[in-house]
Parts: structure tokens; sequence; C-alpha cells
């Protein structure tokens, strides 16, 4: 007997074995499949926190290995490397997908949330409001309910209410900003 008979026979690395993978070899599937789960399992797992979806990004993320070995190109990088790339990808997929689907339900949750509504307050409310600035309005000068009116309900610029009213701009514009100034203060108080 010789010894290199002796000796046991050399293990393939990462890289041969993923080779060995993209031409279909099962057998180096599984002996790739028990040398780098333990390193997939921990790339996922910290991007997961969750056990259990890290096992399952895990299965996910060695069934594209299976699937995608053929496209491995061993003087582009190692193959642990590529391997871990996919893992960590995956995994942030995941998250992503995640944070859209709580997005997505969140949203659809607000969209449909029923607010109670007092409709009867509400008409009160907005009777009692529109009668303060009713009663605003009407203590304002002709002149600045004039400017106003012609402004904001008649929708004029400040030109054209000048020209309407045969006074200059500057006139047109100090009324509204004075009839403006004097509602604020008397719906304010």
């Amino acid at each position: 007997m010789t010894i290199h008979e002796l000796q046991q026979p050399e293990t393939p690395t990462v890289d041969e074995l993923l080779e060995l993978v993209g031409l279909g070899d099962r057998r180096a599937f599984g002996r790739l499949y028990d040398l780098v789960v333990p390193r997939v399992f921990g790339v996922v797992r910290r991007c997961l926190v969750d056990h259990s979806e890290s096992e399952e990004v895990t299965q996910e993320v060695l069934l594209e290995i299976w699937k995608t070995a053929p496209r491995f190109d061993r003087g582009r990088g190692h193959a642990l490397s590529w391997i871990l790339t996919i893992a960590h990808r995956r995994a942030v997929d995941r998250v992503r997908a995640s944070q859209a689907s709580h997005t997505r339900d969140l949203v659809v949750g607000i969209r449909d949330l029923e607010i109670e509504y007092d409709h009867v307050s509400t008409s009160v409310e907005v009777r009692l409001e529109h009668a303060r600035a009713m009663g605003a309005l009407a203590r304002l000068t002709p002149l600045q309910r004039e400017s106003i009116d012609l402004a904001y309900v008649g929708g004029l610029t400040t030109k054209e209410i000048a020209l309407r009213l045969g006074v200059p701009v500057g006139t047109v514009k100090t009324r509204i900003r004075d009839g403006l100034a004097s509602l604020r203060d008397k719906l304010t108080a």
C-alpha cells in the first residue's frame, strides 16, 4: 500500500462544487449545501431576525443557487461571495416586500376606517361661522367690502378692479389689505 492510498481524498472547494452543480451534479449540490447553509442562514438571519422566515429565505436562496449555478463565472469572483450576495439580496427583497405589504395594509386600513361624524354639530358650527363671517363683512367699509367681493368672489385682478371702480391700483390694494386685516381681527377676537 502506498502513502497516496492511505491519504483521504481531497475535499473539493466551494468553487469546484458550484461548477459541478452548474453541470447538474446532485451529489455536488448536497456537499455544497452542507458547506454553505450555515453561512447563508447567518447572512439571511441578520437581515430578517425572524427564525422561521430566515429558514424559508435560506431555502429559496439554495434553490436559486441550484437553478442559476450554470451562470457562475469563476473568473469574476469566488463562489462563496457569489452565494452570499444572492443570500443578502434575497433577504433584503423579503424585508422590502414585508415593508411594502405593511404600508399597503396601513393605507387600506386608513381608507376603510369609518370615523364617527356628528352631522348636526358640524352643521351648527358651519352656520355659526357663516354668521360670524357675514357680521365681520358687514362691519367693513363699503369700499373695502366691494373691493374684497370683486377680488375673491368675482375673481378679478387688482388692475381689473381699479378699472371697474375708476381708482388707482394702489388704492384697490390698500382697500383689500385693510379689509382683510379688519376681517382677521374681527374673526380671531
